[in-house]
């Protein structure tokens, strides 16, 4: 059986000769019913309290779960993010080193036709200034020549008179044509 303040008050004892004064009896369980009244109110708000401490414990213990689950999803993330992103820089990289590459290959392979062609243009003036200067060579050599008169009547050939010489300067023509290019 439970003690509780009111068992105490309802307690009686039996009399006999020399026992306790029944006032003092009386005073001293009512005291102490008030005390334990007290002392069970008391518990009952202790009891109370950590009732709402366990479950703020409780919350408490879930939200620092979640705060690691989080922290974790969260560095792992992290993490996955700075592999792609090292990742991606390393393709994009790759990628710009092959374009830079291929640039550069297609400027020498441009470089070396353009290098070709103007060996070819300079074989090609030289060729042209040659075949100038044999004409005008062949020019100056006809209008230098003389020119006999057709047989006539008489069957007989005359020579023409002997026609000014022509002062043709065929190499200053040919640097002219060079020069005007």
């Amino acid at each position: 059986m439970k003690i509780s303040p009111d068992s105490i008050r309802k307690v009686e004892f039996s009399s006999s000769m020399r026992g306790y004064n029944k006032e003092e009896v009386k005073a001293y369980l009512e005291r102490f019913a008030d005390e334990l009244d007290e002392l069970q109110k008391e518990n009952s708000n202790l009891r109370k309290e950590l009732d709402q401490a366990n479950l703020l414990l409780e919350e408490l213990r879930k939200m620092e779960s979640n705060f690691k689950d989080t922290l974790l999803k969260a560095q792992e993330s992290a993490a996955k993010t700075m592999e792609l992103s090292k990742n991606q820089s390393e393709t994009l990289l790759k990628e710009s080193e092959n374009k830079a590459a291929q640039i550069v290959e297609r400027a020498k392979k441009q470089a070396k036709e353009i290098h070709d062609a103007v060996i070819g243009l300079k074989e090609e003036k030289k060729l042209i200034i040659a075949k100038l200067k044999a004409i005008v060579n062949s020019q100056a050599n006809l209008l230098e020549m003389k020119i006999e008169e057709p047989v006539e009547k008489t069957g007989e050939v005359k020579p023409l008179e002997p026609t000014r010489k022509l002062d043709i300067d065929i190499n200053n023509i040919a640097d002219k044509i060079k020069n005007s290019q």
